[in-house]
């Protein structure tokens, strides 16, 4: 199948979340973030993400694959953050689009409710990824961060999670910029981004509780830029 990965418009918003609630939907962090799966809510969920997916146009590098032959249907999509150096200053675009996305977030929840959503859970989450990212983030180019990279289980296995990956790699390895996720399954992504030279240098546990389903552990993983070979076989730093 031949892939093609652009920028995410307004128009893909729909399809892109259909990527990631379809693969979501037994996620092990997906479950325990939503323990009361009764009250989840997809429709809550797609307002949740199309906000997000908004924002991310204009601040982010949020990417849809689709496949040439049926360019209509959007394959898989992937959310990246932009590294921002630590001794950079935040913009002022960047610091109100935060307070404007989250104004509309509360006025999501107050119309849609929270559709399942333990904020308790959800903070203890950020609490420990803040963690992870202070104990981890020592690079002063900063990093791009891989938020959450999706395909439809119809097309997976044929290349749509390595497009989508390699957009910003190769972008990554240009700029000599190291690269984050958090993967919420050892097996097997751990693995499967290994491939793409990430390690594993972290797990992240989050717990409520003493029973099983009251854990989560998130997978931190980081990589290092690799040398660019340009056109006539010299490597660039």
């Amino acid at each position: 199948m031949s892939i093609q990965v652009s920028r995410m418009t307004e128009a893909d918003i729909n399809g892109a979340i259909d990527t990631i609630q379809q693969a979501f939907a037994n996620d092990p962090y997906n479950n325990w973030v939503y323990p009361d799966r009764e009250k989840v809510s997809l429709v809550r969920n797609r307002v949740s993400l199309t906000l997000r997916c908004r924002w991310g146009i204009q601040h982010g590098l949020f990417y849809v694959a689709r496949s040439t032959s049926n360019p209509k249907k959007i394959l898989g999509c992937a959310m990246w953050m932009a590294p921002t150096p630590p001794s950079q200053p935040q913009t002022w675009s960047l610091y109100l689009s935060f307070w404007y996305l989250w104004f509309n977030q509360i006025r999501m929840n107050l119309w849609y409710g929270r559709g399942g959503l333990s904020t308790k859970r959800y903070w203890i989450w950020k609490e420990r990824q803040a963690e992870a990212q202070e104990a981890l983030w020592t690079s002063e180019k900063g990093y791009y961060f891989c938020n959450i990279v999706t395909v439809l289980p119809e097309a997976q296995g044929q290349g749509v999670g390595r497009a989508l990956m390699e957009e910003v790699l190769k972008m990554a390895d240009r700029e000599g910029v190291s690269c984050y996720l958090e993967s919420s399954r050892n097996v097997p992504n751990v693995a499967i981004y290994e491939k793409f030279g990430f390690r594993l240098v972290r797990e992240m546990a989050c717990e409520d509780g003493e029973g099983e389903k009251d854990k989560i552990k998130l997978y931190c993983m980081t990589r290092e830029p690799k040398p660019v070979t340009d056109v006539t076989g010299t490597t660039e730093n």
